[in-house]
């Protein structure tokens, strides 16, 4: 004969045997239960203080305690508090700093940076913009780097006030090398740095690997750069909205400081040291 008490009463579990298992089941939200003695059926919309709150098709809310005595599928269920979230890692922003979600931004400082070049200026804001806002540095567009000393006359720098600017085609020989060094031989030259990357463009700025090209086009001289690069790239050229829209393209395939090429990266990482030193 089947002893369902077994034959020795001080085995551990001896008054379970035989019993139905009754499956545990996290109350997460949108579960659908029976109350077994009430047949109240209801979702999940909470878990508060030992009880689950329940909403029937009607509206009707009501608040059960925790444990046994539910149905789900018509199988009995015992019912327990969903497991807690797994705190969310430490994010980071787009140039790769850790973003602190409790930081605000800061009071724009006097010091600031100047970009040579709308789409530079864009592309600085993309991916640095988190964190020059919690640094409090602005970010001016400047209109070409001939414009510099003007502007450096007319709001001069200062060790209150420092200026670190980024330029285009900053390699040996060229116009823009001549000019930053002129400048940087004068009065403002101590509170003033001046960088640049290697290229023609900002445009090459972005990998070849972001944009899904094996290589950025070469282009003739005598004909306007991104011109060219956009006709060789099969993208359309006629006029200024053309070149606006590829560029718009250009900007939406970076989401990281690593669509980036280094020669940028290091420069703007330079400027921003500087500024907030």
């Amino acid at each position: 004969m089947d002893d369902r008490y077994g034959g020795d009463v001080l085995a551990a579990g001896w008054r379970d045997k035989g019993r139905p298992t009754v499956a545990t089941v996290p109350a997460e939200p949108g579960l659908v239960v029976e109350v077994a003695l009430d047949d109240f059926v209801g979702a999940v919309t909470g878990v508060t203080a030992g009880h689950v709150e329940l909403e029937d098709r009607h509206g009707r809310v009501r608040l059960f305690p925790v444990g046994g005595g539910f149905l789900v599928d018509g199988k009995p269920v015992q019912l327990v508090p969903p497991r807690a979230a797994a705190p969310a890692g430490r994010t980071r922003t787009a140039s790769g700093s850790f973003a602190d979600p409790r930081a605000r931004a800061r009071v724009a400082r006097a010091s600031r940076i100047l970009v040579e070049g709308r789409h530079d200026a864009e592309l600085v804001e993309k991916v640095w913009g988190a964190d020059l806002r919690i640094e409090g540095v602005v970010v001016e567009y400047l209109q070409g780097v001939d414009l510099l000393e003007d502007l450096l006359r007319a709001e001069p720098p200062s060790a209150e006030r420092r200026y670190g600017v980024l330029v285009d085609h900053l390699v040996p020989g060229s116009k823009e090398t001549r000019i930053a060094e002129q400048i940087l031989r004068g009065p403002h030259g101590p509170h003033l740095r001046i960088v640049g990357h290697p290229y023609i463009d900002v445009w090459q700025c972005v990998t070849p690997r972001a944009l899904g090209i094996a290589a950025w086009p070469e282009v003739p001289r005598g004909i306007e750069w991104k011109k060219g690069v956009s006709r060789a790239l099969g993208w359309p050229a006629e006029d200024q909205t053309d070149i606006a829209q590829n560029w718009q393209r250009i900007l939406g395939s970076v989401t990281t400081f690593r669509d980036l090429d280094p020669a940028l990266l290091g420069r703007v990482e330079e400027l921003i040291d500087f500024v907030t030193a």
